[in-house]
């Protein structure tokens, strides 16, 4: 049973950076491509970064790049989402996902999701 648990989420001034975790266990994580995405409430989810599982080739938004940097630990199952120079406008539930094999920033192209972590970017 596929089951991501995302975490690091919470207040920061605007600037500042966190990192998220989502921690991946009941398959084979090195098949996988994992993807952040974020909802803001009244819009849809976006994707803003992937990472292939096994070779480590990443995808990010144009919204995030250069501030976003996504990361993997194969020994822990576990991808990072390091976010600096955050802005108002990242403030979202981040929630992260996977798919078979190949990147995605679509939403519709993955099927097993975590619960999200709430990002709240104000000063």
């Amino acid at each position: 049973q596929v089951q991501l648990v995302e975490s690091g989420g919470g207040l920061v001034q605007p600037g500042g950076s966190l990192r998220l975790s989502c921690a991946a266990s009941g398959f084979t994580t090195s098949n996988y491509a994992i993807g952040w995405f974020r909802q803001a409430p009244g819009k849809e989810r976006e994707g803003v970064s992937c990472i292939s599982m096994s070779d480590g080739s990443t995808h990010y938004a144009d919204s995030v790049k250069g501030r976003f940097a996504i990361s993997r630990y194969n020994a822990k199952n576990t991808v990072y989402l390091q976010m600096d120079s955050l802005k108002p406008e990242d403030t979202a539930v981040y929630y992260c996902a996977a798919r078979y094999f190949v990147c995605s920033l679509r939403r519709t192209d993955f099927g097993s999701w975590g619960q999200g972590t709430q990002v709240t970017v104000s000063s």
